[in-house]
């Protein structure tokens, strides 16, 4: 079986990653994509590697990384127009601001740089013609989109031809009623309420939960725990709760350390800005997990089911994972012995204070934790759970047309 997947990444990390790596923008497609990868940000290669440890063929695209992009489609002999003197000058100055972005706090800059820097990432014309061009060349038997709040339904209708099963992945946030899915053959998710909502338009979904990757421990160095107690995430319309919640973290454990996108949008007095340190992207996140003795997390203001990525990051590198309690935490792990679940701002605090004070209970559960992500909840565990419901799928069209 052939499988393309299709993604995109947060322009802040593309910043972060061409900053890292001066000059990767002038390297090889594979080059490009070999760094991509190696940052152990997001899913990174993670589907991927897996479907192919599993006998598939399989390949990422980051639809939106422009450099990479636009590697391909040079190596490829795919035209596409290039940018006028002035505006390659201007994007060479921009991406000095980049690198300038990813070193300096982003408070002093992001008056003068961010809009600048945002405008590097806008989906031009390149951007469909490229990806157009790799569906044809790969022709896959299988297209999975992990982006379809991204990646233009009308566009991929037209690409139906050159697949032979479009699927489409989403996780939590709403997408928009007025978009017609129904190009798609099915969906995955790993957010039950999203299942119901496609099942609901008559669009097949299934349950594809969010996972580890094990060869992420050997990245990492060993270290003992140099924090406390850390946070990484981001600070939204959608994460009024969690604000709540860590302002009053921080505010009785001032040794608590924050990491995330930004926290422009809190007040100049949340104690979570005293806290704050930064931004944390890939490899440099699961190391922060590691020398942590405990680490939160909040699910922001959504309905009651635990799903996002930290729960499968934090356990898989063995840290205690304090998390917010939800009617579907004890189908992934049990809480109490393999994680700690609170309900209120006053309950985590206890459970932190607890467990700083008691480190032969906090390492047993962290190891726990770990012991069941590594048996039941890494990418190879859910690539073969994909590789099974595509296999469905594609026998009961197969019987269909027969």
């Amino acid at each position: 079986m052939n499988v393309l997947i299709l993604n995109t990444d947060y322009p802040e990390f593309l910043q972060w990653l061409y900053a890292q790596h001066p000059g990767l923008e002038e390297q090889s497609y594979e080059e490009q994509m070999r760094a991509r990868a190696e940052s152990l940000f997001g899913v990174a290669d993670f589907y991927s590697s897996n479907l192919r440890r599993l006998g598939h063929e399989a390949h990422d695209v980051h639809a939106n990384n422009e450099f990479m992009q636009k590697a391909w489609a040079r190596e490829h002999g795919i035209r596409f127009e290039e940018p006028t003197r002035l505006h390659r000058e201007w994007r060479r100055a921009l991406q000095q601001g980049r690198r300038l972005a990813a070193r300096a706090p982003l408070r002093y800059l992001k008056p003068l740089l961010r809009p600048a820097l945002r405008s590097l990432d806008g989906q031009h014309a390149w951007f469909y013609d490229i990806l157009a061009a790799q569906i044809r060349s790969y022709k896959p038997d299988v297209l999975i989109n992990q982006v379809m709040g991204g990646i233009g339904n009308r566009f991929l209708r037209e690409m139906k031809p050159y697949v032979g099963l479009l699927v489409g992945q989403h996780a939590a946030t709403c997408l928009s009623d007025a978009d017609d899915f129904r190009c798609y053959d099915f969906v995955i998710s790993s957010f039950p309420p999203t299942v119901d909502y496609f099942r609901q338009k008559g669009i097949p979904a299934e349950l594809n939960r969010m996972a580890f990757e094990p060869r992420v421990l050997s990245y990492l160095k060993a270290e003992e725990g140099a924090f406390d107690v850390t946070f990484i995430g981001s600070f939204y319309g959608v994460h009024s709760s969690r604000v709540a919640l860590l302002e009053a973290v921080c505010a009785r454990f001032p040794q608590t350390r924050i990491w995330g996108p930004e926290v422009d949008t809190l007040s100049a007095r949340s104690p979570i800005r005293r806290c704050y340190m930064g931004q944390t992207w890939g490899l440099e996140m699961f190391q922060v997990f590691q020398r942590s003795k405990i680490t939160l997390n909040h699910h922001g203001d959504i309905p009651p089911y635990a799903n996002n990525m930290r729960l499968f990051e934090a356990t898989g590198v063995g840290t205690l994972l304090i998390t917010d309690w939800k009617r579907n935490l004890h189908e992934m792990f049990e809480p109490g012995r393999e994680v700690v679940a609170y309900r209120t701002p006053d309950d985590c605090g206890e459970l932190i204070q607890y467990y700083l004070e008691h480190d032969e209970q906090r390492e047993v559960i962290a190891r726990s934790g770990q012991q069941r992500t590594l048996r039941e909840h890494t990418y190879y565990h859910r690539a073969g759970e994909l590789v099974g419901i595509v296999e469905r799928y594609l026998s009961h069209r197969s019987t269909v047309i027969h």
